[in-house]
């Protein structure tokens, strides 16, 4: 057995997809809330990164995930839908 060659990036990881889609959910929320902006609360950034890490898990063997958190940032629900086929596009250059 010889190994001719290897590629990749030995530093890509599940936390960069985690990165991904707490950024695409940090801008939703900003865009659907008169640009409130929860990436300077610390609270808010890890409850929702909590959440994006379990949809993204859920993606890896369903079509559809929802993300989903009770007053995450100033009292605001914030929800949204995401399909596996929007997070391997937001991934998309990861692949």
């Amino acid at each position: 057995f010889e190994v001719k060659a290897t590629a990749g990036d030995t530093h890509l990881g599940g936390e960069d997809f985690d990165n991904r889609l707490v950024e695409f959910c940090a801008q939703d929320f900003k865009r659907k809330n008169r640009g409130l902006d929860l990436t300077t609360n610390a609270r808010a950034l890890r409850r929702l990164r909590t959440q994006c890490e379990r949809a993204k898990r859920t993606l890896s063997s369903s079509t559809q995930a929802t993300v989903e958190l009770d007053s995450l940032f100033e009292g605001i629900d914030y929800s949204i839908s995401i399909s596996r086929a929007r997070f391997e596009e937001l991934c998309s250059d990861y692949f």
